[in-house]
């Protein structure tokens, strides 16, 4: 899988030059943006994820901290951070397939994906530059049609987003063929006060939990 990512990386870039590219102080300008976001949101709420890990040992024994392989720009992989909400020993399954399942989420847990607090340590991510504030949420290592259709739609040119144009229009909900389209409508469309729309509407969804699992 990852050779076939970085054989199709130079095909995914090609194919979304219809579109104006960033330019450099555009992508730049995102870049510090997000820097002062994350860092000033890792300040500010220390605290709260202090007693959020202070709660998930209590409530159910393993790690805090869950990493979960994911696809990141141009097909790279990386691992994306996250408060652990299920109980250790979990298959890494995309969310439609997991509620088939007889619920492996703890109590704690499903809190916090209700109110999207387990997003919390992805800040750390958008340190490290594996993602962005906003972008196309990032699929899991093993969703290879989802991979695909990303590829095909020039989507992997973007940094992976904590947030993006597909979550604060259905998020779970949406089939892969329709988060694909809003991610392509994303990245060809983006410009700088766009994410700043997005985030607005971000905490509007979070507060509403639609598309909540």
């Amino acid at each position: 899988m990852q050779n076939q990512l970085e054989n199709h990386a130079t095909t995914a870039k090609s194919d979304c030059c219809a579109a104006k590219a960033p330019s450099k102080t555009q992508l730049g300008l995102k870049r510090l943006t997000d820097l002062f976001l994350s860092l000033s949101a890792g300040l500010a709420l220390a605290p709260l994820m202090l007693l959020i890990a202070i709660a998930i040992k209590l409530d159910s024994s393993g790690p805090v901290i869950f990493k979960q392989r994911r696809v990141g720009r141009n097909g790279s992989f990386f691992d994306i951070y996250k408060f652990r909400t299920m109980r250790t020993g979990t298959p890494d399954l995309p969310t439609d397939q997991m509620l088939k399942m007889p619920s492996p989420i703890t109590r704690v847990g499903k809190f916090l994906r209700a109110s999207s607090l387990d997003e919390l340590p992805q800040i750390f991510n958008v340190i490290k530059d594996d993602m962005s504030i906003v972008g196309p949420r990032p699929a899991l290592y093993n969703q290879t049609q989802l991979t695909e259709l990303r590829q095909s739609a020039g989507v992997l040119r973007f940094l992976p987003g904590i947030t993006g144009w597909a979550q604060v229009n259905g998020r779970d909900e949406l089939p892969d063929d329709v988060k694909v389209k809003m991610d392509k409508w994303y990245c060809d469309n983006w410009h700088y006060f766009l994410d700043w729309k997005v985030i607005a509407m971000t905490f509007q969804t979070v507060l509403s939990r639609r598309g909540a699992v």
